[in-house]
């Protein structure tokens, strides 16, 4: 196939191809495949290298690079603002992001300092990922409700962790009033602490090598799970965490496929781009995501889920237009996705109107850094009833 060709050194390209029968055009930085134009070399944010969501990436350059010789160059950092600073100043692409995703859309965290506030973000593609909260098999805990009085994990600073902390909480209509809070220096520390016996239960992820090493331990791994008809329960949870929803998995430490459990499921990594991104550059790297699939699906146990199949709400952030455009081509975007993505705009609206009447007011009474943070947040909860 013959596509348009673009820029000063078209015609020239176009009648080498024609003498050469090239199938895939490169020209001025564009790389045409398939209908699917994108620059020939592309930068991407990531997590940091050995993380699950760096080795995705890596994956799915890989299958673009053999597919349609476009070449992404990853940008790794452990911070939540190392992976949004250069997607905010447009010198990358698109970011493999997880929840600072949320807390960037929202204004909170890290996000609520005055450089910063809510963040316009949109994602393109998503992997399904599961979340929940193991514990020791020895603690005896069956179900949610019996949390109540154990040890839980906390970690200062890690905003992701303590906010699906304080939601899974909420599906069992517990506070940390009702459990005995730990605090551990990271991730890993949480975790060794069941294994030691210092702690009860923790959150994290089903596949993370330290659940193995809970699971093969005496103590042994429970994971508890999350009854899906309990919609009272879910409700208390996503007004927490709106991007967790049910999820049935069978991969993972104590996890058998046959016989899966009901636990939560969370987006990561998700590719992001700010909403003002090039439609037509989003659209084809859903597709080029998409249709380099079998190049990438088996090059690790978590990338059959990059299917397209999965690339659906909820997430940290509304979906692109033109990423719902390939979807709904692809037919997998459904009206039910549509109520969703509308309602996440709708509230995201409400928060950038409640950051612009922050700043206006913080010029008016001249606050100071510092007290501008605590005002914003107490503006945002006004604006959002909460």
């Amino acid at each position: 196939m013959l596509e348009k060709i673009k820029g000063k050194n078209g015609k020239r390209c176009l009648i080498s191809a024609l003498v050469l029968g090239v199938m895939f055009l490169c020209i001025s930085n564009v790389c045409f495949a398939e209908d699917a134009s994108l620059p020939k070399t592309m930068i991407w944010s990531t997590y940091d290298v050995g993380s699950s969501g760096y080795v995705q990436a890596s994956a799915i350059a890989d299958g673009l690079v053999k597919k349609y010789g476009i070449r992404v160059r990853l940008l790794p950092s452990g911070t939540d603002i190392g992976r949004l600073t250069p997607l905010a100043s447009r010198k990358v692409s698109a970011g493999m992001l997880a929840n600072e995703v949320f807390f960037a859309t929202e204004g909170l965290y890290n996000f609520s300092t005055i450089q910063w506030g809510p963040q316009d973000l949109r994602v393109v593609f998503v992997h399904p990922g599961s979340v929940a909260m193991p514990t020791r098999a020895d603690a005896k805990i069956r179900t949610l409700k019996d949390l109540k009085g154990k040890r839980i994990t906390w970690v200062p600073g890690a905003a992701s962790l303590n906010v699906k902390m304080d939601a899974i909480l909420a599906f069992a209509g517990l506070t940390w009033d009702d459990v005995v809070k730990v605090e551990f220096p990271s991730y890993a520390a949480s975790f060794k602490a069941l294994i030691t016996g210092d702690a009860d239960a923790a959150v994290g992820s089903v596949t993370s090598p330290i659940m193995y090493e809970l699971d093969s331990s005496p103590r042994g791994l429970y994971w508890p799970e999350f009854p899906v008809d309990d919609v009272e329960a879910w409700k208390r949870l996503q007004k927490i965490c709106p991007f967790m929803g049910p999820m049935k998995e069978g991969v993972g430490a104590g996890l058998d496929p046959k016989n899966p459990r009901n636990l939560c499921g969370f987006k990561y990594p998700m590719v992001t781009v700010y909403a003002d991104a090039n439609p037509e550059m989003v659209y084809n790297l859903a597709k080029a995501i998409d249709e380099s699939f079998d190049l990438y699906k088996n090059s690790h146990i978590v990338m059959p889920f990059w299917e397209v199949k999965y690339n659906l709400p909820p997430a940290d952030a509304p979906f692109h237009e033109a990423a719902i455009k390939y979807l709904k081509e692809k037919g997998v975007w459904k009206k039910e996705h549509d109520t969703w993505n509308n309602e996440r705009i709708a509230h995201m609206k409400k928060v950038q109107e409640a950051w612009e009447v922050a700043l206006t007011d913080r010029e008016k009474k001249n606050m100071k850094s510092e007290e501008f943070e605590k005002y914003w947040l107490g503006v945002r909860a006004k604006a959002l009833g909460e």
